[in-house]
């Protein structure tokens, strides 16, 4: 999981510079972090696996974004800690799967059944 190999401080650091990153090219960005965390590649293909339409990095990032906002909100938790957790949690597997509707649904929907522990 690329959270776990960039680390807590890595994500930090990171976070720290999003003003900064977010205006660079995100090919560009993303080769650095491969390199510099020694990320291999992975056997992970949710998009060849996709039956319909297939969200964009933004879209699902979007997604992602909102819960980590809802948990650090309600659970008093920092970005990172909340960032870890999440990618870590069932509900990954669920918003990465495209042939479902779990990326689709509203935030509201999304930190509730995480919360729970399982899709409402």
């Amino acid at each position: 999981m690329i959270v776990n190999a960039i680390g807590q401080d890595g994500l930090q650091h990171l976070y720290s510079l999003a003003d900064i990153y977010h205006s660079d090219n995100i090919d560009k960005v993303s080769d650095e972090l491969i390199d510099k965390y020694h990320i291999s590649a992975g056997h992970f293909d949710n998009v060849a696996q996709a039956q319909y339409n297939i969200p964009t990095h933004w879209d699902i990032g979007k997604v992602y974004q909102r819960l980590i906002i809802d948990v650090c909100q309600h659970e008093n938790k920092t970005p990172i800690h909340a960032l870890i957790e999440v990618y870590n949690s069932w509900i990954a597997d669920k918003i990465d799967d495209y042939n479902s509707s779990m990326y689709y649904e509203n935030p509201s929907y999304l930190y509730a059944s995480y919360q729970k522990g399982e899709a409402l």
